[in-house]
């Protein structure tokens, strides 16, 4: 689950990790005037999304008063920032910048263990930094299984190069970054930049987490943070669900049993020329009831003009995918747009023989992948012309 950056900070301050002076919500202009009259200082206008870049789409701004707040808030709200479109802001105080510097603790794939990424270059993309200027970033692996305190912070922070008067107070934030990162449950803790301000202190000012899905239920402080910041609807509804869906741009529904072979879905539409809506795994041991429930939720999007089945049996018999399959149109009555249903493993031609028999006028059964991504397409694109 990935949080805002106001959620992150919120997190940070609970782990007792020094940040900006807390800020508001606001999802109106009027709001965000409001908020920073009550603030009575130069605030900041943060457009509160789950990508990065937002000073350069134009989604942070400095106000000097009330009235610029309510200005900012005008252009930021509805703003798309790659994709994202922008629904509030944060108003928060603004701070006296000396320096930046960049933090982070993340889980590392590759050693399976932590690893602290420490930079004096903060503001900017670590991965730029790391590319055009190795030698600014110190990568530090840390076991899970041993004590990290503050000794070996220093070290951290020193061969980072920060200067030696913030060494200690940047150390001593290091270690109640990586005991939230820990306490947490999270993935990610990254703070870029930290920031010396003007008298000296050493604080967040913005915040990138993410917190293991998997651990969320020793995380009740947390209900809810997910609905907040999920993004687009249909994903927030589809976690509320349970099911693993992504929304992507296109117009062609793509659902399989397992994540590789999703993937693989949609590369094959797109080498055969469409453009897939979403990414939804029904999950190796698929049952009649969730496929219903997959096919309902992705037929649900207006966007979608025809959707591709991708089944491969092996736990998941194909004849329970293919009575699941006319259990969800049932369920949803008459269909707006055309399935193609790709069957293959266990009981595959039992499966294909059940829908052929069921002679449903928007269902056509395919034995092929390259072939049912063609005629997934196909439909699509007449479905389009249809409407024009």
């Amino acid at each position: 689950m990935d949080l805002m950056e106001y959620q992150g900070k919120e997190l940070f301050r609970q782990h007792g990790v020094p940040t900006t002076p807390r800020g508001e919500i606001a999802e109106t202009p009027p709001e965000a005037r409001s908020q920073a009259a009550a603030m009575g200082v130069p605030v900041m206008v943060k457009a509160q999304v789950l990508t990065g870049g937002r000073g350069k789409a134009g989604g942070v701004k400095y106000c000097a008063d009330a009235e610029a707040a309510e200005e900012a808030a005008k252009a930021i709200l509805g703003l798309d920032i790659k994709g994202h479109l922008v629904k509030r802001v944060l108003v928060e105080p603004a701070s006296d910048i000396a320096e930046e510097y960049y933090l982070s603790v993340l889980h590392d794939r590759v050693s399976k263990g932590y690893k602290v990424i420490a930079s004096v270059e903060g503001g900017v993309e670590i991965e730029e930094v790391n590319r055009t200027q190795p030698e600014k970033v110190v990568k530090a692996d840390l076991d899970p299984t041993k004590p990290f305190g503050l000794e070996r912070a220093r070290v951290i922070i020193s061969e980072a190069a920060f200067p030696a008067e913030v060494v200690e107070e940047s150390a001593e934030l290091l270690v109640k970054l990586y005991e939230g990162f820990v306490g947490a449950d999270a993935t990610l803790f990254e703070v870029n930049p930290l920031i010396r301000t003007e008298d000296g202190s050493i604080i967040a000012l913005d915040s990138k987490v993410t917190i293991d899905d998997s651990a969320l239920f020793r995380h009740p402080e947390l209900e809810g943070w997910g609905e907040v910041a999920g993004g687009d609807d249909l994903e927030v509804a589809a976690r509320k669900q349970g099911l693993q869906y992504v929304k992507l741009d296109g117009d062609i529904g793509v659902m399989g049993n397992g994540a590789g072979l999703v993937m693989s879905t949609l590369d094959v539409v797109n080498q055969a020329g469409g453009h897939p809506a979403n990414f939804l795994d029904a999950g190796g041991g698929a049952s009649a009831e969730s496929m219903a429930a997959g096919i309902a939720f992705v037929l649900s999007d207006p966007d979608v003009e025809a959707m591709l089945i991708n089944i491969f049996g092996g736990i998941t018999r194909c004849d329970d995918v293919a009575r699941g399959v006319l259990g969800a149109i049932e369920q949803i009555g008459e269909l707006r747009q055309d399935l193609v249903v790709r069957l293959d493993g266990t009981n595959a031609e039992e499966g294909r023989r059940i829908l052929e028999e069921a002679d449903h006028p928007k269902l056509v059964p395919a034995a092929k992948m390259n072939e049912a991504a063609e005629q997934a397409v196909a439909l699509a694109k007449d479905a389009l012309g249809a409407e024009l």
